[in-house]
């Protein structure tokens, strides 16, 4: 998929592509994160990047689909929400008018940032999405009528799905913890989604398109309607519903599905794209919405209304879809009706991969200590029998915090000297003394901050075919 206007914005950024994102990503509010940044309850504009890991990473290229969980994808999805979010008001909590969240509320809405964000976001939306074209799943054909029986298919589908991230979330020890996670990840991509669509709706086109204005903006007005069921169903888990305060703990997949909504929606040219993949969103949210509902009253105790709104039947797919591809084709063409399908098809591949990772973050989170047993014996197996892996080592002061991030292969964590907690969850921390170890697989989310004065720890690279043994 060739990126539009790829010469134009090399020369306005007087380099390669990749250098845009570089300036993009030096806002003073995208820093790495501080020990005191766990969480930014009280701050909306701050929102930790990582952005020294983009002197290794490249966005001036597609990123491949074996990616599509690794770091280039978590670190690019931050910064392409930040793009978006730039033309978005938000206002920071009683009293936030001074102080740290004013200073970055200045750098996130400054003109500069509008620019860089501007020349940025093509090149992201090129290297973080140009892969779904080689997964889109392709129909016999793409007339209407087989369009609107693939959407009836799916939903049946999904209507008899558990889900795998639901599952995981009802089968862990610690379901509090895992709930709290679930409804970070909702956060991450829901409020997200709702405002693409109220975005999609600004626009004169009611005589070419009769009732799509209406419809996107009742999509919009419901969601504004349903504020204070939100806020208490995340007051309710112990949390804010201050826009990113839980920036560190969103998967990459999480703000994806967000973004995937708001790129179709920006780009008015992919206005077909964009209703195929609302038209997914709705029925993905009326096929989850009991499924959340459940995970939160049996970690939270809470059962929110919210899901009884959310979860309504889409109605008549038929009709529905039959309201939007009948127009489109009349608008654009016949070809019109398959860019429909693609949308969708896009969404719910990045529903799937969301999915997937979910279940795997809240397994491999919950089950810490049997990681840790695991590590202590892939330590053990290299000693033994005298193998050379890759090992990174790092001396770190007291303080010093990683900012959330994955990686892109199986990896330990071996305290040689001093004290850091570990985190994956805003519910707890894990402390890491001397000689201890953590298995860390790949794609894993996770952060740390050291506590004691100084902290040696080292990295052993481990191979797909070792971590396989254990």
């Amino acid at each position: 998929m060739p990126l539009e206007h790829s010469e134009s914005f090399a020369r306005l950024a007087a380099g390669d592509l990749h250098d845009v994102v570089k300036a993009f990503a030096a806002n003073p509010a995208f820093r790495a994160a501080e020990w005191e940044e766990l969480t930014t309850e009280d701050n909306p504009y701050r929102r930790p990047v990582r952005p020294d890991d983009l002197a290794w990473l490249d966005y001036g290229k597609q990123m491949p689909v074996a990616k599509a969980l690794k770091l280039s994808a978590l670190l690019g999805h931050r910064m392409l929400r930040n793009v978006y979010d730039s033309g978005l008001l938000y206002l920071p909590p009683a009293g936030g008018q001074s102080g740290p969240a004013a200073t970055d509320a200045a750098t996130f809405y400054s003109d500069e940032n509008r620019v860089l964000g501007a020349l940025a976001s093509p090149v992201l939306e090129q290297h973080l999405f140009g892969l779904l074209e080689s997964e889109r799943e392709q129909l016999a054909g793409y007339g209407p009528e087989q369009v609107v029986a693939a959407v009836e298919a799916y939903h049946r589908q999904r209507s008899a799905e558990s889900g795998q991230a639901f599952v995981t979330a009802l089968s862990t020890k610690d379901r509090k913890a895992s709930a709290t996670f679930v409804l970070l990840q909702l956060s991450a991509y829901l409020p997200a989604s709702r405002m693409a669509a109220g975005r999609a709706a600004l626009g004169e086109y009611d005589v070419e398109h009769p009732g799509a204005r209406i419809t996107l903006l009742d999509d919009y007005r419901t969601w504004a309607g349903l504020h204070d069921e939100y806020r208490s169903l995340v007051e309710g888990a112990g949390l804010r519903t201050t826009t990113g305060a839980y920036w560190q703990l969103y998967l990459g997949t999480s703000l994806a599905r967000g973004n995937h909504l708001h790129w179709l929606s920006r780009n008015r040219e992919k206005y077909p794209e964009f209703l195929g993949a609302l038209l997914h969103h709705s029925i993905d949210q009326s096929v989850t919405a009991a499924r959340f509902a459940d995970v939160f009253e049996d970690g939270l105790g809470v059962r929110s209304t919210l899901f009884d709104h959310l979860g309504g039947d889409p109605g008549h797919l038929r009709e529905l879809a039959d309201r939007w591809v009948t127009p489109l084709s009349r608008l654009y063409g016949p070809a019109a009706v398959e860019r429909f399908h693609h949308g969708f098809a896009d969404a719910a591949w990045l529903a799937r991969l969301w999915d997937e990772d979910l279940a795997r973050q809240l397994a491999w989170a919950d089950d810490i200590p049997l990681h840790q047993e695991k590590a202590e014996k892939i330590s053990r197996y290299i000693d033994d029998n005298d193998i050379t892996v890759d090992l990174d080592t790092f001396v770190e002061s007291n303080e010093e915090t990683s900012t959330t991030h994955v990686h892109d292969e199986h990896r330990l964590v071996m305290i040689e000297k001093g004290e850091m907690h570990f985190w994956n969850n805003v519910t707890h921390k894990i402390d890491l003394h001397e000689g201890d170890k953590v298995l860390i697989p790949v794609s894993r989310l996770h952060g740390s901050t050291v506590l004691s004065g100084e902290c040696t720890y080292h990295q052993p690279i481990i191979p797909e075919e070792m971590y396989a043994r254990f």
